[in-house]
């Protein structure tokens, strides 16, 4: 590391707990989420003087998860790095799938661990665990600290490496005596710390864009592929200025949900796995694949060698370990999605380049025929809803709200049939965490109080972290839960129905189901509503919006309802299940 000059006059014989909390709330730290412990006790005992201040909020968990799980959504909707504390040993292991989850979608979080006195370590004292052992694969960088003097360092580049590049989450470990430890504190502030060898890139190569500039001007089927690192990013400005200026369709994958205004003309919605059945033929069709900020994982292009087999590939993403990983691209370009679009549309404008709406027209037309002729459908049973009606109802009386999901078909409906903006989607994509959407919505209600905040679950997924009901209570904090209630693990029902000769094993969840809105209403300040008629709906969806604090609305769908169209893995993305074309031919 460089040497750091100093960024306040020292502060003679502070703790290590204070120079911790002091170090977070210099870097812009509001809430924390956690779970106290005897480890972190001396961290939490100077929180409780901070908080008396009212220099930030600790917001207590019912489970180390949702605390991982509520600084990722906060992380997620606002573009700041969440933050989250545990004690040691079951504490530390109870963040690990919250740290995978970040760790795989690239969500910016620092995870603070309390850890045994310095003195015990290694000889398997009392929830003593090698949390930085344990974690290695699964967050971009671990530290553990050994001297209460290198905590403002230490969190500085937490911050810094959490947030720059492709972002991720970072550990720190902290061992109780350093936070009982005196020493001379020097601050230091954001954007102050530098780290030798660490450099990412964020501008691309100038002759890079130049010929993926070249390769869009020459294409006549060109289609932008756009992930979650253009969110990341923020650069949907950029994106729909380039898919205007070129007249270029958009698709994206389930992290990249939120890039465009999915009713924009040039919008295909979500490819892959459960995307369109447009966009998923506009792939197979293309001349030029323009991937921003995604990574061509299997859920997306199963079967690797036919994904857009005939078209040229530009690249671009922050992390050069992506470049050629799972398709070699034509022009691979390293750098920061906004920033390699600003220089891209640069060189638009300094070389005056206008196309001719006739070269992508014909590519637009069969784009039109394909949405004409596959479009998404809602269905409509008899006697009872679908799953479909019940998220159409949400996005049209609430289009604003920042949404999460838990994982399974509800997700993949929402992915569908939901229009959001920037940041105002957050799912598990990477690892698919049941028990994310609930703690999730916690974090981006706790960044913004006053907007409206929606999780829409299954049955089975929300059980899995449901406990955070009583989190909720404690702090009313305002989420609406919308549970897609069909009495089974959806998803592997489905995969069980298709795949594996409909023997139903361990997927029934109809014995004992609680009843969810009475559950709700064991909580104080809770409000608990259930769904199972189609004329219930929107009456229940407007009650619910207008309630002032947490609600659980139980919808009652239908518990056949599979979740079409399906690229099934290996597949090729053009070979669908369960397309209905409206000439009436149903392919399979």
């Amino acid at each position: 590391m460089l040497p750091q000059p100093p960024t306040e006059k020292i502060m003679k014989r502070v703790t290590g707990a204070f120079a911790l909390i002091d170090s977070l709330k210099r870097h812009g730290v509001k809430h924390i989420f956690g779970y106290p412990g005897g480890a972190i006790l001396p961290v939490y005992d100077e929180m409780y003087r901070v908080e008396a201040e009212g220099g930030l909020q600790h917001i207590l968990v019912r489970h180390e998860q949702g605390a991982a799980h509520a600084a990722d959504g906060y992380a997620r909707a606002t573009g700041q790095v969440g933050v989250c504390f545990a004690t040691s040993g079951p504490g530390a292991t109870n963040l690990v799938t919250g740290l995978a989850t970040a760790m795989m979608d690239s969500v910016p979080m620092v995870a603070v661990t309390g850890q045994v006195p310095r003195a015990l370590l290694g000889t398997d004292g009392f929830q003593e665990i090698d949390i930085f052992g344990i974690t290695i694969p699964i967050v971009k960088h671990s530290y553990m600290v050994q001297h209460a003097a290198e905590i403002p360092r230490i969190v500085a580049e937490a911050f810094h490496i959490a947030s720059s590049g492709r972002p991720g989450p970072v550990l720190i470990d902290f061992p109780k005596d350093v936070g009982t430890e005196e020493f001379d504190y020097t601050p230091i502030d954001p954007g102050v710390v530098q780290l030798t060898g660490y450099r990412p890139t964020v501008r691309g190569n100038v002759r890079q864009v130049r010929r993926a500039l070249e390769l869009i001007c020459a294409s006549k089927r060109p289609l932008l592929y756009v992930g979650g690192g253009a969110i990341a990013a923020e650069a949907h400005a950029q994106v729909k200025q380039l898919a205007e200026h070129f007249h270029i369709p958009v698709t994206t994958t389930l992290m990249g949900k939120g890039i465009m205004d999915e009713s924009h003309p040039l919008a295909l919605g979500m490819l892959g796995m459960h995307g369109t059945a447009y966009a998923n033929f506009a792939v197979g069709e293309c001349d030029l694949l323009i991937a921003l900020g995604s990574r061509f994982d299997d859920r997306v292009a199963s079967q690797q060698e036919n994904f857009a087999r005939d078209a040229q590939v530009i690249h671009v993403d922050i992390d050069p370990a992506e470049m050629g990983k799972n398709r070699t691209p034509d022009v691979p370009i390293v750098g920061d999605v906004r920033e390699v679009l600003v220089q891209l549309l640069d060189e638009v404008a300094k070389q005056q380049i206008e196309l001719e709406d006739s070269q992508t027209q014909a590519w637009l037309g069969r784009i039109a025929e394909l949405e004409a002729e596959y479009p998404l459908e809602v269905p409509h049973p008899t006697g009872i809803l679908s799953p479909q009606e019940v998220i159409v109802a949400l996005t049209r009386q609430c289009p604003d709200a920042y949404y999460t999901t838990d994982v399974g078909q509800h997700q993949m409906w929402s992915a569908q049939f939901l229009n959001t903006k920037p940041r105002h989607w957050m799912s598990s994509g990477g690892l698919g965490t049941m028990g994310y959407g609930l703690p999730a919505a916690m974090g981006v209600k706790m960044a913004f109080p006053n907007d409206p905040v929606i999780c829409i679950s299954g049955d089975g997924s929300f059980q899995m972290n449901m406990q955070e009901v009583g989190t909720l209570s404690q702090y009313n904090i305002g989420v609406k839960v919308v549970i897609l209630n069909n009495g089974w693990l959806g998803m592997v029902r489905q995969w069980q129905h298709m795949f594996y000769g409909d023997r139903y094993e361990a997927t029934n969840l109809e014995m004992g189901m609680p009843q969810f809105a009475k559950l709700a209403e064991v909580y104080q300040g809770i409000k608990g509503i259930t769904v199972t008629e189609r004329e219930e709906l929107n009456g229940a969806i407007a009650e619910m919006l207008a309630h002032d604090g947490p609600v659980i609305l139980d919808v009652r769908v239908n518990r056949t309802e599979d979740c079409y169209p399906m690229v099934a893995p290996g597949h090729s993305n053009s070979d669908m299940i369960g397309l209905h074309p409206r000439s009436g031919q149903v392919q399979s």
